[in-house]
């Protein structure tokens, strides 16, 4: 689930809008009327969405994107004139006045693609230290010597071990290496 904050001025609005996309199955963890309100619930969260108007008593729109933490993106509602200023800088906007299938389909657009962002992170390698590419090198270089394999045959031979062990890499280097010392 994709945490969402909505930022709006008079917190009655915040709530209708809030009651509205739990109505659609959005998980909604806050409403706050002044951005330093946000800004501190934001800290508590990951990743996410903002929506929020132009105006809030103590910040523009625009201050609080520019402090929006990595990971979350911004929903403006706001009139055209205002939507046209912010062209082009990584803010999504919905006109005002709205339509309640036009908001859920744009929140629930963002929403799959944060989530899409997050699992093609997650999915990316780490990584590895220069220690851990020591170990692996290590590794394979006794296979070589002992077993008289290439350096590809060596490097295939311990992801193979890796992958029937359910270890990672690193760890079936180790796992080898204390193997053969002994």
């Amino acid at each position: 689930m994709v945490n969402i904050i909505i930022a709006l001025p008079k917190s009655e609005d915040g709530k209708s809008i809030r009651n509205l996309l739990m109505k659609n199955g959005f998980q909604v963890n806050g409403v706050c009327t002044t951005g330093s309100q946000t800004l501190s619930k934001l800290d508590e969260l990951s990743a996410g969405l903002v929506i929020c108007s132009h105006r809030l008593s103590d910040m523009m729109y625009s201050e609080l994107h520019a402090c929006l933490p990595t990971g979350f993106e911004m929903l403006l509602l706001a009139s055209r004139d205002v939507l046209r200023e912010c062209e082009g800088n990584g803010i999504m906007g919905l006109a005002m006045p709205f339509k309640v299938f036009d908001l859920v389909n744009t929140v629930d657009m963002m929403c799959q693609a944060i989530e899409r962002r997050r699992r093609k992170a997650r999915q990316k390698p780490r990584e590895r230290s220069r220690e851990e590419e020591a170990l692996v090198a290590e590794a394979k270089a006794l296979l070589m010597n002992r077993n008289h394999m290439s350096e590809e045959e060596a490097h295939r031979y311990l992801q193979k071990c890796s992958m029937e062990s359910g270890t990672n890499l690193v760890e079936t280097a180790q796992m080898a290496l204390a193997m053969m010392r002994t």
